[in-house]
């Protein structure tokens, strides 16, 4: 198998070397909504990565449930200059059964283009 190889600074506009995983982001692994503090601390998080010289951003769907996603967008809808100093990749096809947690892959076409769908309402952006 030949596969070309090329740094994904040519691929992703303003990469950094390192991402900065935003699984801590959003409060707690339930249904409650996002507070004032989460949103806070989301900024302080992102100002923190920023000074680290960080420009990529990873999120999945199912972090703290999509409120990983989701108070990230709120910095940006706070700050929408940010946009385009940063990249923001996404994960997809962990399905959750019940409230509990993961459970099941789904790589079907429809649950991914659900999960891009929501990814992209959730963080306030038209693309990943």
């Amino acid at each position: 198998m030949n596969s070309n190889k090329y740094p994904l600074s040519r691929a992703i506009r303003n990469n950094s070397s390192l991402a900065f995983g935003c699984m801590g982001l959003g409060g707690t692994w339930d249904k409650s909504p996002l507070s004032a503090i989460d949103i806070q601390k989301a900024h302080t998080v992102v100002d923190a990565a920023l000074d680290a010289g960080i420009r990529l951003f990873d999120h999945a769907d199912i972090y703290t449930f999509g409120k990983a996603e989701q108070v990230f967008g709120e910095v940006l809808k706070a700050r929408p200059d940010l946009r385009e100093l940063i990249s923001i990749q996404s994960k997809c096809a962990i399905r959750f059964e019940d409230d509990l947690g993961p459970q099941r892959y789904d790589c079907s076409p429809e649950w991914i283009i659900n999960s891009v769908e929501n990814s992209l309402s959730r963080l306030n952006i038209e693309q990943l």
